[in-house]
Protein backbone atom coordinates (compact mmCIF):
# COMPACT_ATOMS: atom_id res chain seq x y z
CA UNK A 1 0.00 0.00 0.00
CA UNK A 2 1.17 3.38 -0.77
CA UNK A 3 -0.01 7.31 -0.19
CA UNK A 4 0.90 10.22 -2.22
CA UNK A 5 3.07 12.98 -1.19
CA UNK A 6 2.81 16.35 -2.70
CA UNK A 7 5.78 15.28 -5.52
CA UNK A 8 3.44 13.26 -8.35
CA UNK A 9 7.17 11.31 -8.95
CA UNK A 10 7.73 10.02 -5.48
CA UNK A 11 5.60 7.35 -3.82
CA UNK A 12 6.41 7.07 -0.03
CA UNK A 13 6.00 3.83 1.49
CA UNK A 14 2.42 3.67 3.83
CA UNK A 15 3.33 5.46 7.39
CA UNK A 16 6.96 6.73 5.71
CA UNK A 17 6.17 10.39 6.72
CA UNK A 18 5.49 12.13 9.85
CA UNK A 19 4.61 9.54 12.50
CA UNK A 20 7.05 8.82 15.38
CA UNK A 21 6.90 5.08 15.35
CA UNK A 22 7.89 4.62 11.80
CA UNK A 23 11.76 5.37 12.39
CA UNK A 24 13.81 1.81 11.47
CA UNK A 25 15.45 2.00 14.93
CA UNK A 26 16.58 -1.57 15.19
CA UNK A 27 18.65 -1.65 12.20
CA UNK A 28 19.82 1.64 11.80
CA UNK A 29 20.95 1.73 15.94
CA UNK A 30 22.48 -1.23 15.02
CA UNK A 31 24.14 -0.39 11.84
CA UNK A 32 25.44 2.67 14.46
CA UNK A 33 26.60 0.59 17.03
CA UNK A 34 28.93 -1.11 14.23
CA UNK A 35 30.49 2.22 13.41
CA UNK A 36 31.70 2.51 16.78
CA UNK A 37 32.89 -1.00 17.41
CA UNK A 38 35.13 -0.63 14.21
CA UNK A 39 36.28 3.31 14.84
CA UNK A 40 36.87 2.25 18.54
CA UNK A 41 38.59 -0.58 17.43
CA UNK A 42 40.72 1.70 14.61
CA UNK A 43 41.36 4.66 17.51
CA UNK A 44 44.32 2.24 19.29
CA UNK A 45 46.31 2.69 16.10
CA UNK A 46 49.91 3.31 15.30
CA UNK A 47 49.90 7.01 16.74
CA UNK A 48 48.57 10.49 16.52
CA UNK A 49 48.56 12.15 12.43
CA UNK A 50 50.00 15.36 12.88
CA UNK A 51 47.07 17.36 12.44
CA UNK A 52 45.91 15.89 15.95
CA UNK A 53 49.36 16.21 17.29
CA UNK A 54 49.00 20.25 16.77
CA UNK A 55 45.62 20.50 18.11
CA UNK A 56 46.86 18.52 20.96
CA UNK A 57 49.70 21.13 21.90
CA UNK A 58 47.23 24.15 20.95
CA UNK A 59 44.91 23.31 23.36
CA UNK A 60 47.16 21.62 26.37
CA UNK A 61 50.06 24.43 26.03
CA UNK A 62 48.39 27.40 24.45
CA UNK A 63 44.72 27.47 25.13
CA UNK A 64 43.18 30.83 23.72
CA UNK A 65 39.48 32.00 21.87
CA UNK A 66 40.95 31.47 18.42
CA UNK A 67 43.99 30.42 16.17
CA UNK A 68 45.70 31.06 12.90
CA UNK A 69 43.41 28.82 11.20
CA UNK A 70 40.95 27.58 13.69
CA UNK A 71 38.52 28.89 16.55
CA UNK A 72 38.68 26.87 19.32
CA UNK A 73 36.64 24.14 20.40
CA UNK A 74 38.64 20.92 18.84
CA UNK A 75 41.80 22.23 20.59
CA UNK A 76 40.28 22.62 23.66
CA UNK A 77 38.88 19.25 23.46
CA UNK A 78 41.60 17.57 22.36
CA UNK A 79 44.19 19.39 25.55
CA UNK A 80 40.65 18.32 27.58
CA UNK A 81 40.70 14.51 26.47
CA UNK A 82 44.82 14.57 26.94
CA UNK A 83 44.35 15.56 30.36
CA UNK A 84 41.64 13.13 31.49
CA UNK A 85 43.47 10.09 30.31
CA UNK A 86 47.17 11.29 28.60
CA UNK A 87 48.41 9.15 25.77
CA UNK A 88 45.02 7.12 25.35
CA UNK A 89 43.69 7.58 21.75
CA UNK A 90 40.93 5.55 22.55
CA UNK A 91 39.47 8.24 24.73
CA UNK A 92 41.02 11.17 22.29
CA UNK A 93 38.93 10.01 19.03
CA UNK A 94 36.20 9.14 21.46
CA UNK A 95 34.39 12.18 20.17
CA UNK A 96 34.79 11.59 16.68
CA UNK A 97 33.86 8.21 17.27
CA UNK A 98 30.67 8.54 18.90
CA UNK A 99 29.89 11.49 16.68
CA UNK A 100 29.92 9.45 13.27
CA UNK A 101 27.52 6.87 15.31
CA UNK A 102 25.21 9.93 15.65
CA UNK A 103 25.45 10.75 12.41
CA UNK A 104 24.34 7.91 10.69
CA UNK A 105 21.38 7.87 12.85
CA UNK A 106 21.17 11.57 11.67
CA UNK A 107 20.91 10.31 8.08
CA UNK A 108 18.30 8.09 8.59
CA UNK A 109 16.11 10.79 10.70
CA UNK A 110 17.18 13.40 7.92
CA UNK A 111 15.72 10.42 5.15
CA UNK A 112 12.62 10.11 7.41
CA UNK A 113 11.37 13.65 7.60
CA UNK A 114 11.91 13.41 3.71
CA UNK A 115 9.19 11.23 3.36
CA UNK A 116 11.34 8.06 3.79
CA UNK A 117 10.29 4.60 4.77
CA UNK A 118 12.38 1.99 6.74
CA UNK A 119 14.08 0.95 3.70
CA UNK A 120 15.22 4.65 2.61
CA UNK A 121 16.51 5.01 6.29
CA UNK A 122 18.09 1.75 6.73
CA UNK A 123 19.75 2.44 2.93
CA UNK A 124 20.65 6.15 4.13
CA UNK A 125 22.59 4.77 7.21
CA UNK A 126 24.16 1.94 6.01
CA UNK A 127 25.82 4.17 2.76
CA UNK A 128 27.27 6.84 5.20
CA UNK A 129 28.57 4.02 7.37
CA UNK A 130 30.63 2.84 4.09
CA UNK A 131 31.37 6.35 3.21
CA UNK A 132 34.38 8.59 3.87
CA UNK A 133 32.41 10.40 6.83
CA UNK A 134 32.81 7.66 9.00
CA UNK A 135 36.51 7.08 7.47
CA UNK A 136 38.02 10.26 8.34
CA UNK A 137 36.36 9.92 12.00
CA UNK A 138 39.36 7.23 12.53
CA UNK A 139 41.04 11.47 13.70
CA UNK A 140 39.59 14.21 15.82
CA UNK A 141 40.15 17.21 13.48
CA UNK A 142 37.84 20.32 12.81
CA UNK A 143 36.49 18.48 9.57
CA UNK A 144 35.66 15.33 11.08
CA UNK A 145 33.51 17.23 13.95
CA UNK A 146 31.47 19.55 12.02
CA UNK A 147 29.75 16.53 9.70
CA UNK A 148 27.77 15.38 12.37
CA UNK A 149 26.74 19.19 13.58
CA UNK A 150 25.77 20.13 10.10
CA UNK A 151 23.88 16.65 9.68
CA UNK A 152 22.30 17.79 13.01
CA UNK A 153 21.44 20.94 12.12
CA UNK A 154 19.78 19.84 8.40
CA UNK A 155 17.59 17.41 10.23
CA UNK A 156 16.38 20.31 12.81
CA UNK A 157 15.50 22.06 9.55
CA UNK A 158 13.82 19.16 7.76
CA UNK A 159 11.97 18.41 10.93
CA UNK A 160 10.54 22.22 10.94
CA UNK A 161 9.30 22.22 7.54
CA UNK A 162 7.55 19.03 8.20
CA UNK A 163 6.25 20.18 11.93
CA UNK A 164 6.80 23.90 12.09
CA UNK A 165 7.82 23.50 15.75
CA UNK A 166 10.19 27.09 16.25
CA UNK A 167 11.62 25.32 19.21
CA UNK A 168 14.19 23.50 16.43
CA UNK A 169 14.79 26.64 14.40
CA UNK A 170 16.08 27.99 18.09
CA UNK A 171 17.86 24.58 18.80
CA UNK A 172 19.67 25.01 15.25
CA UNK A 173 20.99 28.53 16.35
CA UNK A 174 22.86 26.52 19.13
CA UNK A 175 24.09 23.90 16.67
CA UNK A 176 24.99 26.45 14.94
CA UNK A 177 26.86 28.72 17.72
CA UNK A 178 29.10 24.96 18.10
CA UNK A 179 29.95 24.57 14.48
CA UNK A 180 31.36 28.16 14.54
CA UNK A 181 33.58 27.04 17.69
CA UNK A 182 34.93 24.50 15.12
CA UNK A 183 35.58 25.97 11.71
CA UNK A 184 33.93 29.56 9.99
CA UNK A 185 32.31 27.80 7.60
CA UNK A 186 28.51 26.95 8.84
CA UNK A 187 27.60 30.39 7.30
CA UNK A 188 28.20 29.62 4.01
CA UNK A 189 25.65 26.57 4.90
CA UNK A 190 22.97 28.93 5.84
CA UNK A 191 22.98 31.19 2.82
CA UNK A 192 22.40 28.26 0.72
CA UNK A 193 19.70 27.16 3.24
CA UNK A 194 18.29 30.53 2.68
CA UNK A 195 18.21 30.55 -1.39
CA UNK A 196 17.05 27.46 -1.42
CA UNK A 197 14.14 28.06 0.68
CA UNK A 198 13.52 31.35 -0.94
CA UNK A 199 13.19 29.97 -4.15
CA UNK A 200 11.46 27.11 -3.54
CA UNK A 201 10.17 27.64 0.49
CA UNK A 202 9.06 27.35 2.54
CA UNK A 203 9.72 30.99 3.08
CA UNK A 204 7.76 30.93 6.38
CA UNK A 205 10.77 30.13 7.71
CA UNK A 206 12.57 32.93 7.12
CA UNK A 207 10.35 35.25 9.05
CA UNK A 208 9.77 33.49 12.29
CA UNK A 209 11.07 35.32 15.14
CA UNK A 210 12.77 31.64 16.75
CA UNK A 211 15.38 31.36 13.45
CA UNK A 212 16.20 34.75 14.55
CA UNK A 213 16.83 34.03 18.32
CA UNK A 214 18.88 31.45 17.69
CA UNK A 215 20.92 33.67 14.95
CA UNK A 216 21.73 36.17 17.64
CA UNK A 217 22.70 32.70 20.57
CA UNK A 218 24.87 31.76 17.50
CA UNK A 219 26.73 35.39 17.01
CA UNK A 220 27.26 36.18 21.03
CA UNK A 221 28.67 32.90 20.63
CA UNK A 222 30.72 33.67 18.21
CA UNK A 223 32.28 37.27 19.68
CA UNK A 224 34.75 35.93 21.93
CA UNK A 225 37.27 34.14 18.84
CA UNK A 226 36.20 37.13 16.68
CA UNK A 227 37.75 39.63 18.90
CA UNK A 228 40.79 37.31 19.07
CA UNK A 229 41.34 37.20 15.20
CA UNK A 230 40.17 40.93 15.05
CA UNK A 231 43.28 41.42 17.84
CA UNK A 232 45.84 39.07 15.57
CA UNK A 233 44.99 41.14 12.35
CA UNK A 234 42.29 37.93 11.29
CA UNK A 235 44.57 35.38 10.53
CA UNK A 236 41.78 33.18 9.49
CA UNK A 237 41.34 34.79 6.33
CA UNK A 238 44.91 33.69 4.89
CA UNK A 239 43.31 30.38 5.20
CA UNK A 240 41.21 30.45 1.82
CA UNK A 241 45.32 31.15 0.07
CA UNK A 242 46.53 28.34 1.98
CA UNK A 243 43.86 26.16 0.71
CA UNK A 244 43.96 26.87 -2.54
CA UNK A 245 48.01 26.57 -3.11
CA UNK A 246 47.45 22.58 -1.16
CA UNK A 247 45.19 21.39 -3.05
CA UNK A 248 44.02 20.41 -6.33
CA UNK A 249 41.15 22.53 -8.92
CA UNK A 250 37.88 21.73 -9.12
CA UNK A 251 38.57 18.42 -11.39
CA UNK A 252 40.26 17.29 -7.82
CA UNK A 253 37.52 18.31 -5.93
CA UNK A 254 34.61 16.03 -8.18
CA UNK A 255 37.06 13.11 -7.72
CA UNK A 256 37.68 13.80 -4.04
CA UNK A 257 34.08 14.25 -3.70
CA UNK A 258 33.20 10.89 -5.29
CA UNK A 259 35.16 9.30 -3.63
CA UNK A 260 34.11 9.98 -0.06
CA UNK A 261 30.78 9.53 -1.13
CA UNK A 262 31.72 6.08 -1.71
CA UNK A 263 30.72 3.32 -3.76
CA UNK A 264 26.99 3.04 -2.33
CA UNK A 265 26.82 6.56 -1.38
CA UNK A 266 27.59 8.24 -4.93
CA UNK A 267 25.16 6.85 -6.96
CA UNK A 268 22.28 7.69 -4.48
CA UNK A 269 23.51 11.28 -4.23
CA UNK A 270 23.05 11.29 -8.05
CA UNK A 271 19.77 9.92 -8.10
CA UNK A 272 18.65 12.50 -5.61
CA UNK A 273 19.34 15.46 -7.49
CA UNK A 274 18.03 14.17 -10.56
CA UNK A 275 15.07 13.71 -9.49
CA UNK A 276 14.35 16.61 -7.33
CA UNK A 277 15.73 18.39 -10.75
CA UNK A 278 13.23 16.49 -12.65
CA UNK A 279 10.09 17.42 -10.23
CA UNK A 280 11.36 21.12 -10.16
CA UNK A 281 11.16 21.01 -13.83
CA UNK A 282 7.39 20.35 -13.84
CA UNK A 283 5.73 23.28 -12.21
CA UNK A 284 3.39 23.55 -10.48
CA UNK A 285 4.20 21.07 -8.48
CA UNK A 286 6.23 21.83 -5.47
CA UNK A 287 8.67 19.13 -4.67
CA UNK A 288 8.86 18.78 -0.43
CA UNK A 289 12.63 18.81 -0.31
CA UNK A 290 13.56 20.98 -3.22
CA UNK A 291 14.80 23.54 -0.42
CA UNK A 292 17.38 20.93 1.10
CA UNK A 293 18.74 19.98 -2.54
CA UNK A 294 19.05 23.26 -3.30
CA UNK A 295 20.70 24.10 -0.01
CA UNK A 296 23.24 21.24 -0.76
CA UNK A 297 24.19 22.19 -4.08
CA UNK A 298 24.99 25.22 -3.41
CA UNK A 299 27.22 24.27 -0.41
CA UNK A 300 28.88 22.07 -2.92
CA UNK A 301 29.04 24.42 -5.46
CA UNK A 302 30.66 27.25 -3.43
CA UNK A 303 33.15 25.16 -2.07
CA UNK A 304 34.78 24.24 -5.52
CA UNK A 305 34.71 27.47 -7.08
CA UNK A 306 36.32 29.05 -3.26
CA UNK A 307 39.25 26.44 -4.42
CA UNK A 308 37.87 24.50 -0.88
CA UNK A 309 38.98 21.02 0.04
CA UNK A 310 36.60 18.12 -1.04
CA UNK A 311 36.53 16.89 2.74
CA UNK A 312 34.54 20.06 3.61
CA UNK A 313 31.51 18.29 1.41
CA UNK A 314 31.74 15.56 4.38
CA UNK A 315 29.46 17.52 6.33
CA UNK A 316 26.41 17.46 4.02
CA UNK A 317 27.38 14.06 2.00
CA UNK A 318 24.58 12.34 4.98
CA UNK A 319 21.86 14.71 3.91
CA UNK A 320 22.77 14.34 0.00
CA UNK A 321 22.46 10.52 0.65
CA UNK A 322 19.51 11.02 2.82
CA UNK A 323 17.80 12.82 -0.46
CA UNK A 324 18.62 10.31 -2.57
CA UNK A 325 18.12 6.87 -0.63
CA UNK A 326 14.51 8.62 -0.23
CA UNK A 327 14.32 9.02 -4.42
CA UNK A 328 15.49 5.62 -5.22
CA UNK A 329 13.25 3.51 -2.71
CA UNK A 330 10.58 5.05 -3.60
CA UNK A 331 11.14 4.85 -7.17
CA UNK A 332 12.39 1.70 -7.23
CA UNK A 333 9.20 0.17 -4.96
CA UNK A 334 7.91 -3.14 -6.99
CA UNK A 335 10.52 -2.50 -9.69
CA UNK A 336 13.25 -6.07 -9.40
CA UNK A 337 13.41 -6.30 -6.47
CA UNK A 338 15.72 -9.31 -6.77
CA UNK A 339 18.26 -7.37 -8.61
CA UNK A 340 17.89 -4.39 -6.40
CA UNK A 341 18.71 -6.59 -3.02
CA UNK A 342 21.33 -8.01 -5.18
CA UNK A 343 22.97 -4.91 -6.19
CA UNK A 344 22.79 -3.40 -2.67
CA UNK A 345 24.04 -6.18 -0.95
CA UNK A 346 27.26 -6.38 -3.40
CA UNK A 347 27.40 -2.17 -2.91
CA UNK A 348 27.12 -2.59 1.35
CA UNK A 349 29.65 -5.79 1.16
CA UNK A 350 32.17 -4.16 -0.83
CA UNK A 351 32.08 -0.63 0.97
CA UNK A 352 32.30 -2.27 3.96
CA UNK A 353 35.44 -4.21 3.42
CA UNK A 354 37.09 -0.97 1.58
CA UNK A 355 36.05 0.43 4.91
CA UNK A 356 37.64 -2.00 6.73
CA UNK A 357 41.06 -2.24 4.78
CA UNK A 358 41.11 1.99 4.98
CA UNK A 359 41.51 2.20 8.81
CA UNK A 360 43.62 0.57 11.40
CA UNK A 361 41.14 -2.13 12.85
CA UNK A 362 42.26 -5.91 11.28
CA UNK A 363 45.48 -6.85 12.57
CA UNK A 364 48.73 -6.02 11.24
CA UNK A 365 49.57 -9.52 10.50
CA UNK A 366 46.18 -9.77 8.09
CA UNK A 367 47.12 -6.08 6.62
CA UNK A 368 50.52 -7.46 5.90
CA UNK A 369 49.32 -10.14 3.05
CA UNK A 370 47.29 -7.51 1.63
CA UNK A 371 49.36 -5.40 -0.85
CA UNK A 372 48.47 -1.77 -1.15
CA UNK A 373 45.48 -1.58 1.75
CA UNK A 374 45.10 1.81 2.77
CA UNK A 375 45.26 1.24 6.71
CA UNK A 376 48.89 0.34 6.28
CA UNK A 377 49.03 3.81 4.62
CA UNK A 378 47.15 5.25 7.61
CA UNK A 379 49.71 3.87 10.38
CA UNK A 380 52.86 4.79 8.27
CA UNK A 381 51.35 8.46 8.27
CA UNK A 382 50.94 8.64 11.78
CA UNK A 383 54.37 7.88 12.45
CA UNK A 384 55.82 10.32 9.51
CA UNK A 385 56.87 13.27 11.90
CA UNK A 386 58.52 10.55 14.60
CA UNK A 387 61.62 10.68 12.97
CA UNK A 388 62.18 13.98 12.69
CA UNK A 389 61.00 15.05 16.17
CA UNK A 390 63.43 12.04 17.50
CA UNK A 391 65.80 13.50 15.56
CA UNK A 392 65.35 17.09 16.63
CA UNK A 393 65.18 16.15 20.10
CA UNK A 394 68.50 14.52 19.99
CA UNK A 395 69.77 17.46 18.14
CA UNK A 396 68.94 19.70 21.12
CA UNK A 397 70.47 17.58 23.82
CA UNK A 398 73.88 16.91 22.39
CA UNK A 399 74.04 20.50 22.98
CA UNK A 400 77.22 21.64 25.30
CA UNK A 401 74.72 22.25 28.54
CA UNK A 402 75.57 26.11 28.46
CA UNK A 403 75.13 26.40 25.21
CA UNK A 404 71.40 24.00 25.10
CA UNK A 405 70.13 26.51 28.17
CA UNK A 406 70.03 29.69 25.96
CA UNK A 407 68.71 27.76 22.79
CA UNK A 408 65.34 27.51 21.45
CA UNK A 409 64.51 24.81 19.03
CA UNK A 410 62.62 26.29 16.13
CA UNK A 411 60.79 23.88 13.57
CA UNK A 412 60.33 25.00 10.04
CA UNK A 413 57.22 23.78 9.78
CA UNK A 414 53.79 23.10 12.41
CA UNK A 415 53.82 19.37 12.40
CA UNK A 416 57.38 18.79 12.69
CA UNK A 417 57.20 21.46 15.76
CA UNK A 418 53.54 19.63 17.55
CA UNK A 419 55.57 16.37 16.74
CA UNK A 420 58.65 17.74 18.77
CA UNK A 421 56.38 19.35 21.68
CA UNK A 422 54.50 15.67 21.97
CA UNK A 423 56.90 12.61 21.14
CA UNK A 424 59.91 14.77 21.99
CA UNK A 425 58.90 15.94 24.97
CA UNK A 426 58.24 12.37 26.38
CA UNK A 427 62.08 11.51 24.99
CA UNK A 428 62.71 14.97 27.69
CA UNK A 429 62.86 16.95 24.79
CA UNK A 430 62.30 20.62 25.19
CA UNK A 431 59.48 23.03 23.96
CA UNK A 432 59.18 23.54 20.07
CA UNK A 433 58.58 26.64 18.49
CA UNK A 434 57.85 27.58 15.10
CA UNK A 435 57.13 30.79 13.19
CA UNK A 436 54.98 28.54 10.54
CA UNK A 437 50.92 28.83 10.68
CA UNK A 438 49.32 28.41 13.93
CA UNK A 439 52.46 28.12 15.81
CA UNK A 440 53.51 31.81 13.95
CA UNK A 441 50.26 33.09 16.30
CA UNK A 442 51.40 31.40 19.60
CA UNK A 443 54.00 33.05 22.12
CA UNK A 444 57.92 33.14 21.48
CA UNK A 445 60.68 31.56 23.21
CA UNK A 446 61.30 33.97 26.14
CA UNK A 447 64.56 36.70 25.97
CA UNK A 448 67.26 34.66 28.24
CA UNK A 449 66.98 32.65 25.00
CA UNK A 450 69.52 33.78 22.39
CA UNK A 451 70.09 31.20 20.10
CA UNK A 452 68.12 28.78 18.15
CA UNK A 453 68.52 25.57 17.09
CA UNK A 454 66.17 25.14 13.46
CA UNK A 455 65.55 22.30 12.56
CA UNK A 456 63.77 21.34 9.71
CA UNK A 457 63.81 19.41 5.64
CA UNK A 458 65.16 22.84 4.11
CA UNK A 459 67.87 25.29 4.87
CA UNK A 460 67.23 28.01 7.70
CA UNK A 461 65.77 30.93 5.49
CA UNK A 462 67.42 33.85 5.09
CA UNK A 463 63.84 35.57 6.71
CA UNK A 464 65.06 33.88 9.98
CA UNK A 465 69.33 34.46 9.54
CA UNK A 466 69.26 37.83 9.30
CA UNK A 467 68.23 37.91 13.12
CA UNK A 468 71.56 36.10 14.71
CA UNK A 469 74.88 36.78 14.26
CA UNK A 470 75.98 33.49 13.17
CA UNK A 471 74.17 30.46 11.72
CA UNK A 472 76.37 27.26 11.23
CA UNK A 473 74.74 23.49 9.71
CA UNK A 474 75.31 20.24 12.50
CA UNK A 475 75.41 17.41 10.91
CA UNK A 476 71.93 15.40 11.60
CA UNK A 477 71.09 12.28 8.83
CA UNK A 478 67.97 13.42 7.24
CA UNK A 479 67.20 16.75 8.39
CA UNK A 480 68.45 20.21 7.94
CA UNK A 481 69.83 21.49 11.88
CA UNK A 482 71.44 24.82 11.90
CA UNK A 483 72.66 26.53 15.02
CA UNK A 484 72.04 30.01 15.04
CA UNK A 485 73.48 32.14 17.29
CA UNK A 486 73.93 36.11 18.63
CA UNK A 487 70.40 36.74 18.22
CA UNK A 488 70.28 40.84 17.34
CA UNK A 489 67.00 41.52 17.97
CA UNK A 490 64.31 40.88 20.79
CA UNK A 491 62.20 38.08 19.85
CA UNK A 492 58.51 39.99 20.21
CA UNK A 493 60.24 42.25 18.00
CA UNK A 494 61.12 39.54 15.06
CA UNK A 495 58.26 37.39 15.71
CA UNK A 496 55.75 39.04 13.27
CA UNK A 497 58.54 39.39 10.24
CA UNK A 498 59.17 35.51 10.41
CA UNK A 499 55.75 33.92 10.33
CA UNK A 500 54.92 31.76 7.14
CA UNK A 501 51.41 30.22 5.98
Amino acid sequence: MTTETTDPLVRVEAGGRGRDGDFARGPVLLIAAAVAAVLAIASESAGYFFDELYFLVAGRDHLAWGYFDQPPLVPALAGLLDRVAPGSLLVFRLPVTLGAALTVVLAALIARELGGGRGAQVLAAGAVAVSGTVLMSHYLATYTVDPVLWTLLLWLLARWVRTRSDRLLLLAGVVTAVSLQTKFLVPALWAAVAVGVLLCGPREMLRRPALWAGAAVAVVATVPTLLWQAANGWPYAQMGAVVRDEWPGTTGFVLGVVLFAGLVGAPLVLVGLIRVGIALARPPHRHPAAWLAVALVGVCVAFALSGGRSYYTLAILPALVALGAVKLTAWARGRARRTRGTLAALGFTVGAAALLLSVPVLPAAWLAQIPGAPAAAVEAGERVMEPGAMAATAAYQALPDGTRRQTALFAQIYPLAAAVDVLGERAGGPPAYSPHRGYGYFAPPPESQTNALWVGFETVPDTFRRYFADCAPRPVDGLEVWLCTGRTTPWAAMWPSIRSR
